[in-house]
């Protein structure tokens, strides 16, 4: 079962014409709105976890991670694994489980009045099942972190609750490759994920990757 954090009051879902959760606005309830995650991409043999946080306004909109149009995750694993923004979901998901690349976030479900992290309601925060999820996938070897949220969320809300080899995974905080994050220059971003999480990777690449500057 998920982990709950305590919350002040319940409140209702809706759905998306998907038939994704999604969040429901505040002006329906009279609290913040609550996102509700989605289920992860991921193959049985997965060998590296890549979590973000919670999907944004966009992602959830859509039923699809990482939505944005301006988020540097799809360019980033195109170049790396050959999953880029110009496949259909379906497919991008497909190449990412082919070549051993899981994809969740840390939350199931939070309170947030915006889209961005800063936004989340802590006291409403619930977890994702991360001890059913590494009993089911063993082979992984490594989780990394897509910016410090995330990373933050999983120190303090998951991993002291893991079994100890569990706990024992290497855990990489990687640059966020939110568009709220522009620090560094795609290109410089591409540079740090490829070269911490290329080594787990089998190889999956539709032909050559494209360069990025």
């Amino acid at each position: 079962m998920p982990l709950a954090f305590p919350r002040c009051a319940v409140r209702p879902l809706s759905m998306a014409r998907n038939g994704r959760p999604r969040s429901v606005p505040a002006v329906e309830t009279g609290f913040p709105p609550i996102a509700t995650g989605f289920p992860p991409i991921a193959a049985g043999d997965a060998r590296v976890l890549v979590l973000g946080s919670m999907p944004g306004r966009a992602s959830l909109q859509r039923g699809e991670y990482y939505a944005h149009p301006q988020n540097a995750f799809w360019p980033i694993v195109g170049a790396i694994a050959g999953a880029g923004p110009e496949l259909p979901y379906d497919q991008r998901a497909a190449v990412l489980q082919r070549c051993g690349l899981a994809v969740w976030d840390v939350l199931q479900s939070c309170a947030r009045t915006g889209s961005l992290d800063a936004d989340i309601d802590k006291n409403s925060i619930v977890v994702n099942d991360f001890a059913t999820f590494f009993a089911t996938h063993r082979e992984l070897r490594a989780v990394f972190c897509n910016g410090g949220a995330a990373y933050g969320c999983y120190r303090r809300y998951v991993v002291p609750n893991l079994a100890v080899d569990w706990r024992a995974l290497p855990l990489v905080q990687l640059p966020s490759t939110s568009p709220a994050h522009a620090s560094l220059r795609l290109a410089e971003k591409l540079a740090v994920w490829s070269a911490a999480i290329s080594p787990w990777l089998a190889s999956c690449s539709n032909g050559e990757a494209p360069l990025i500057s």
